[in-house]
Parts: C-alpha cells; structure tokens; sequence
C-alpha cells in the first residue's frame, strides 16, 4: 500500500519521450531518461541522506540564504516519503511549494514484491498522458518527483459524493487513454532468508520459471494483475510446514480464480485496462482551485462545491488488469487500513460511481479514437456494476497474500500478519457467499457482505 501526504501533493504534469524493452500496444516504445543518484536514503540517518539526495538535483539550495527542510509523511505503511522544501525568507508558501520536492524511500525488501524497473516506466508513461509529476530523479533506494499543491483525501472523503465521481471520471480516463505495457514479468526466487521458494516442479531454471509467471493467465499478456499474485504466491515465506501449506492453499485458490476470473470480457483490450491497482484515499489527491472558498474540512472541498477534480499518485502497484478489479479495489478502501466493512459503497452508490465512470470512459475513447462514442449506457452500467459485484472478493485475495510477505520483510510498524488475515478473510467470505456454503450452514452474513447488497 502506498505512502500519502499532508495538505498538498504532486499533480500531473510533465513530458518524456524515449525508448524501452517494453511495449505500448502500437503507441511506441517507452523508457525513463530519468537521473540516477548513486546514493542511498536511510532511515537511520534522515536527515543528512535525505539532505544529499536533494541537495543533488538543487545544488544551489546549498546557499547560505537557504533554509532546507523536510516534512515526513505517514499515511502510508509501505514506504517512507518525504517533503523536501526551501524556505529561504521572504518566499510564500506557495512560491515554495513551487520548487518542493517529494522523495520517496523502498520500504526494506519491497523489491521482492514491486518491480521498480517497472514502477519507473509506468511513471514516465503516465507523465506522457498528464497524469502524472515530472519525475525528477532515481537513487539506490527510491525516486524523487515534482511536488505541486493539493489535498489528501482520507477514507471518509472518499465516501463524499463530490468525491467519489471525481475519482470515477479520473480512473476512466486512465482505463481509457493509456496503454498497457507488455514485458517480461520482474521476479525475484528467493525469500528474506535466502531460502528457495517452493516452485511447480523441481529445479526450474529462470526461463522456466518466468514462463511459469507470465503464462497464469493464458491469452493474457504480461504483466498483469493475475501475473503478479502468481509472482507473490513464490514470494511467499515457506521455512515452516503451516507456510507450505498456507502457500499451496494460496496457489491452489489462485488458478482456481484464474479460471474463474481472468477470461470474463471486460473493457480494454484483451479485457485488460492500465490499473492503478492501489486506489486508497492517500492516493487520490483534490487539486486546487482557482480562488478556492474557506474549506469546511481538511481535503478542501467545501459545501458549495458541486465538481472537483482529483489526480492519483504512486503506481507501484499500477499493472494491466481488469477494470472491475480496479474499481473493486477502490471501493475496499473506502473502510480505510481498519477495514471498516460497515462504510462500504451501497449498491446505489457503486452506480452513481460506474455510472460517471461510464460515461467519461466513453467520453475518452471518443475523443482518442476522434469519434463520438456509441453506446448504451444503461446497459453497460449494469454490465460494469456486475463485473464488479463478480470480482469484490479478489481484493481481499491480492492484499492478503502481499500482506504474507510484508509480514516477514517490513520493518514499518504495521500489524502485517493480522491485516493479511482479515483481508484473505473477505476473501473467503464471499466465497462461501456465492458458492452457497455459508446459507447451508445456517451462518449470519458477514458485514462486509450483507453491506455490499445492501440497495442504500
């Protein structure tokens, strides 16, 4: 999960071109001509890491009329962020956030997890489209980027109208606009300690391996979201005979899912849209507006505000997927790291927001193809709100099985181990909820389910 703000964030903005060993599905080749810093940022050293990293790429913040200063970010429990500015006198805050910049560290062995080579590309191919801020720099451990005014959201933001179909129209315009990238899925064979992971068969050699990976999906190309639960299900822990069995369980319900899941037709091509993948509220930012009124709460929006418009930050976990998945996703995070199930989107509220959704989803590919988009909007809302209906389990699967590893690896103070359980148990929840086991067995319905169909 990614890292957040404080009352201001990076907007999108920014232009690269350049060339990769990726592909855009006919749009061109992608590659990040972004500097690299050999130096790295430690926590144990804050300051004085963070200073050189910064210092870098703003070397005349090192004047003696400079005032260098950082904020430190928490809203996150992956990665460490922070707010770098220079506060020389007689600048407004404003003039300063100009020039701010938002450095952002790995949490420890997340490269186990998150392919950083891919994180990179996504960024320069989001800053293509406007969607993202100028990418300033790369370093050992992490990444710095433009900073520019705007407010976090919090999960109970989230659940504003005036929100969420901001955040709707902004997903369909990535859903629709930007291409999906195809490459070799990143991997990594061992775990923290060093130790092999179990694998398929014995003594796979990496071209195995990665086919292994990249083929979970067939007809699907890599990588996708069903690619990179297969490449966690490998990552995750086995020293102990309950992990074997725990990871086996785990593969045997993921191609139980793929079956299920990953051929349904959907928007994009091959049913596969660019999915952020990690939609929570400190992710989704309101961008300022031009002689904005005195807010009533801290994201910015006031009573009288009746459109705003929102910008995404961190694609880490950004990778082609279903867009039901990806909206599936949002609406978990409306109950925030808790998991409040009781604050879930009704029914009625998963339409108003596929509704928006839908219609600039079309609004965009109009627009991209040149045409006016021809469609039956009623029809493809109920079809969309369906898809999701369909996938509001796999969220609970893909979390829980990356909080497994994050058990083992982070050193955040996060409780790792309860979250992938309660998450894996939303899972099993709605497993038992289509399957019908949990109405034979005369149990009650669980929050999280009996909330999802509820109609208001």
């Amino acid at each position: 999960m990614a890292v957040g703000t404080e009352n201001g964030t990076q907007t999108a903005n920014g232009q690269s071109n350049g060339q990769s060993n990726g592909h855009l599905n006919g749009n061109g080749p992608v590659e990040p001509h972004i500097r690299y810093i050999p130096f790295a940022y430690s926590s144990e050293d804050s300051e004085a890491t963070a200073r050189r990293l910064v210092l870098a790429i703003r070397p005349a913040w090192e004047s003696a009329d400079s005032k260098v200063e950082f904020v430190r970010f928490t809203d996150g429990i992956t990665n460490t962020l922070l707010k770098a500015v220079n506060k020389k006198a007689g600048l407004s805050k404003d003039e300063v956030d100009k020039e701010a910049i938002l450095l952002r560290a790995y949490g420890n062995g997340t490269d186990l997890i998150i392919d950083r080579h891919r994180e990179t590309q996504n960024h320069e191919l989001l800053m293509r489209y406007g969607l993202a801020p100028e990418l300033l720099a790369r370093f050992e451990n992490g990444m710095m980027y433009r900073f520019v005014q705007g407010s976090m959201t919090h999960p109970e933001d989230l659940r504003k109208p005036v929100i969420y179909k901001a955040v709707a129209k902004r997903l369909a315009q990535w859903h629709a606009v930007v291409p999906c990238i195809t490459a070799r899925t990143g991997h990594s064979r061992r775990n923290s300690k060093n130790t092999d992971f179990i694998v398929p068969s014995e003594a796979l050699g990496d071209a195995e391996f990665q086919q292994i990976i990249d083929s979970v999906a067939p007809g699907k190309p890599p990588p996708n979201v069903w690619t990179v639960m297969q490449k966690w299900i490998f990552a995750l822990p086995t020293d102990t005979e309950a992990q074997r069995e725990r990871q086996a369980q785990l593969q045997k319900e993921l191609t139980r899912t793929v079956a299920e899941l990953s051929q349904r037709p959907g928007l994009g091509t091959n049913g596969l849209v660019f999915a952020h993948c990690d939609l929570l509220s400190g992710n989704v930012i309101v961008l300022p507006k031009p002689q904005q009124t005195p807010a009533d709460d801290s994201n910015g929006v006031t009573a009288k505000d009746t459109t705003i418009d929102v910008t995404f930050i961190d694609y880490e976990y950004a990778t082609p997927s279903p867009a039901a998945f990806d909206i599936a996703n949002h609406f978990a995070e409306w109950g925030g790291f808790d998991c409040d199930f009781s604050v879930l989107p009704t029914r009625v509220q998963r339409r108003e927001f596929i509704t928006a959704y839908i219609r600039a989803y079309y609004a965009y590919q109009g627009k991209k193809n040149g045409t006016t988009a021809d469609y039956n909007e009623a029809a493809e809302v109920d079809r969309l709100l369906n898809e999701v209906d369909v996938f509001r389990g796999l969220p609970g699967f893909y979390w829980g099985i990356w909080a497994l590893i994050q058990a083992t690896i982070s050193q955040i103070d996060f409780d790792y181990a309860s979250y992938a359980e309660t998450r894996l148990g939303e899972y099993w929840a709605w497993r038992d909820e289509i399957s019908g086991d949990r109405q034979r067995a005369g149990k009650e319905i669980p929050l999280r389910e009996k909330r999802w169909a509820q109609e208001q």
